[in-house]
């Protein structure tokens, strides 16, 4: 990643999520297709509560799959606002998914190209597969089962050879690619996601060290400290939220809710500042499940910029 030691807790990028919106409005019109009206109450509320950086995700507005106009009314709608769109996640497109490889891994790359047109910063995507229905059915689908990456060499490099494909599409195309890190994945364990970026070898590919996704698990876990300090020498992007977890001694059972990154089991403050030691300068992205993910989302903001660098 290219280092930009100027960056300060008032400078760096801290970019929020979109979960805080409906993807479908109550007039059943997606928010892909919504009128620019809608698209100016989203860039407003956004800009009301202090942000001036946005995650487009691919669940909500699909860049890719934009006509060029639209791409340039979302930009000038955003920046009417003072928000900067400066990433793009691709999700559960997984280029594993069976019977739409090829499918997804042509929307990952016209997702790089308009990525690159609309002058964003990151392109993040990951292995996570869509919901099953015990997810879809679930209070909090991480409790239910769903994809898993399989467990053979040939797949595994069949992933990497895609992803190096992504990466060095990216990279002609002058962004950095991070790949999240997602339970039953190969990049579900630290390890594992680190050798991922190993073997696929390109400078621009890095991790999004969201060790969230693995902390809410209700089954056994690797310690948080151990799997952070293995992924964060790769990071290039990164996904924060946190979680409140409990767990039996003998295993019997495990729980978690969604809380704010100060009061969950990650200490943020030990993370960040070890991430920023090793060099990472990368944006980061509040995200938030349930309640006012918006509102949560800010509040973690201000406190993250209270553990980044002041000069």
């Amino acid at each position: 990643m290219t280092a930009r030691p100027d960056l300060t807790a008032d400078t760096w990028p801290i970019a929020v999520c979109m979960h805080g919106f409906a993807p479908i409005g109550r007039d059943g019109i997606a928010l892909h297709d919504a009128p620019a009206e809608r698209w100016d109450a989203l860039f407003a509320e956004v800009a009301s509560l202090g942000f001036t950086e946005l995650e487009l995700a691919d669940s909500h507005i699909r860049p890719a799959d934009l006509e060029p106009s639209r791409r340039a009314e979302l930009l000038s709608i955003a920046g009417g606002h003072g928000v900067s769109i400066i990433s793009v996640h691709v999700q559960r497109q997984s280029v594993l998914q069976p019977g739409r490889e090829d499918r997804n891994l042509d929307y990952a790359h016209r997702t790089v190209d308009a990525a690159a047109e609309m002058g964003m910063s990151v392109f993040s995507t990951g292995l996570h597969h869509p919901f099953s229905e015990a997810q879809k059915r679930a209070l909090w689908f991480w409790t239910a089962p769903g994809w898993k990456d399989p467990d053979d060499a040939d797949t595994r490099a069949f992933a990497v050879d895609r992803l190096r494909e992504l990466g060095k599409h990216a990279q002609d195309a002058g962004l950095p690619m991070a790949l999240e890190m997602y339970e039953d994945t190969y990049l579900g364990t630290a390890d594992s996601a680190v050798q991922l970026i190993q073997e696929i070898g390109l400078d621009n590919v890095g991790l999004n060290p969201d060790i969230g996704n693995l902390v809410r698990l209700h089954r056994p876990i690797e310690d948080w400290r151990e799997m952070h300090a293995k992924t964060l020498p790769y990071a290039n992007y990164w996904h924060v939220k946190n979680y409140a977890r409990d767990e039996a001694g003998d295993g019997s059972w495990f729980s978690s809710t969604p809380t704010s990154m100060e009061l969950g089991l990650i200490n943020y403050r030990q993370v960040v500042r070890d991430a920023v030691e090793l060099g990472f300068r990368g944006p980061f992205l509040m995200e938030q499940y349930g309640g006012d993910s918006l509102g949560v989302c800010a509040t973690n903001r201000d406190y993250l910029r209270t553990l980044l660098p002041r000069s």
